[in-house]
């Protein structure tokens, strides 16, 4: 079997640009997350936790975790309201 010599990868100057550009939209996206979650409760779940409330925690952790799976994958669910006009149509006799 012939063996080759190992590929050489050269790092430029664009690379690092974009690497430097991408790294700073993710550090951005995940201030606002945070500044989102301590603003909408945040300080409340850590009393929780302070408290001996781990249960309420982890299911915190698992909701907001479903969430960001729904985030990335791009999935908003909008539950229908189960009313009658909803179900049947505004219907006139």
């Amino acid at each position: 079997m012939l063996r080759r010599k190992p590929t050489r990868l050269e790092l430029k100057i664009d690379d690092t640009e974009e690497f430097e550009s991408v790294k700073k939209e993710l550090e951005a996206r995940k201030r606002q997350r945070e500044e989102a979650e301590s603003g909408g409760g945040g300080a409340s779940a850590v009393g929780a936790d302070a408290a001996g409330g781990g249960a309420s925690a982890s299911s915190s952790s698992a909701a907001s975790r479903a969430e960001l799976i729904n985030e990335r994958i791009g999935y908003k669910p909008h539950p229908k309201p189960a009313t009658l006009p909803t179900l049947f149509g505004s219907l006139q006799f």
